[in-house]
């Protein structure tokens, strides 16, 4: 694969409908209707859009491992977590590796067995993304975090955080929770929504007792 170029530009079902997910819902809508009148036009919509996408992770791909942003790309998923446009909110851009981790080579000498042993952190990608981004900005609490884009060696997540000191946070009564004791490091004590899946917590009850 050429580098800057992105798995989903390749086409396939799949590849579309996750890349639907991450369409503004009225955009999607529209969309999703032009596909039963025109498909052609519809067609060189959505490549318009994968291309505009293609050319941001090429920049991101030239940027740093965490990119600050002035206000979320995807403002209305943002919301939906409980992003508001006022001091106090963080929304960042993390650039996280594809595969797994590489384990350290712990005697010397030159082992085929030993050369490809590789380890699985048990965390999901998106929460590692989460764990970057709080290392960046420790003084801030992670609310949540959102797929945004992948190639075919990156995935890109937005992060929002919030700063529990600030004024405005501490006097909003829809938000004021994250200031309380209990939230900090939220995020690596699996608190976040992201951290609740990975913890198997979105399923309870029957059925669910082998998830955890």
């Amino acid at each position: 694969m050429e580098c800057g170029t992105s798995r989903t530009d390749t086409g396939g079902e799949m590849n579309e409908k996750k890349f639907l997910t991450g369409v503004d819902p009225k955009r999607r809508e529209v969309l999703l209707n032009l596909k039963e009148k025109d498909p052609e036009a519809y067609k060189n919509m959505l490549s318009e859009l994968k291309s505009l996408w293609t050319e941001r992770g090429k920049l991101w791909r030239q940027g740093g491992g965490v990119t600050k942003e002035r206000k979320p790309l995807k403002a209305w998923r943002a919301r939906e977590l409980g992003w508001k446009e006022k001091p106090g909110f963080v929304s960042v851009i993390v650039r996280v590796k594809k595969g797994g981790r590489k384990r350290r080579q712990t005697s010397g000498g030159r082992k085929p067995k030993k050369a490809y042993d590789y380890g699985n952190v048990q965390k999901s990608k998106q929460l590692q993304a989460e764990e970057k981004a709080n290392k960046k900005f420790p003084n801030c609490e992670v609310l949540g975090s959102y797929w945004l884009w992948e190639d075919g060696q990156y995935k890109y997540f937005e992060v929002i955080l919030v700063d529990p000191n600030n004024p405005h946070i501490r006097s909003d009564a829809e938000i004021k929770w994250i200031s309380s004791k209990n939230q900090r490091g939220r995020v690596y004590r699996g608190l976040t929504p992201s951290g609740r899946k990975n913890r198997g917590l979105r399923r309870r009850g029957k059925g669910a007792e082998k998830v955890r």
